[in-house]
């Protein structure tokens, strides 16, 4: 299924800080398929909070941060092993 994440959303996140870790998470979440909504209800934000860390808008409180470390290097493994 395709999640079709727009042309600005894909243009803004390609122009943001990739050292943020809301601009990661959203780089991997475009290249694997992610939806948004999963990811949002992965981590208990809403949707827009999602769109912000995926621009570089905002970023993560600190303990939200740790498990997106562990969210993108889960689904990394995830790719290797297919």
């Amino acid at each position: 299924m395709s999640f079709g994440y727009s042309q600005s959303l894909v243009f803004a996140n390609k122009q943001a800080d990739s050292k943020l870790i809301g601009v990661a998470l959203g780089r991997m979440c475009i290249q694997l398929n992610i939806s948004v909504r999963d990811v949002a209800d992965t981590f208990g934000v809403s949707r827009v909070t999602v769109y912000s860390w995926f621009t570089g808008a905002s970023t993560p409180r600190a303990d939200v941060a740790k498990y997106i470390e562990s969210y993108i290097r889960l689904n990394k493994n995830k790719r290797k092993l297919k």
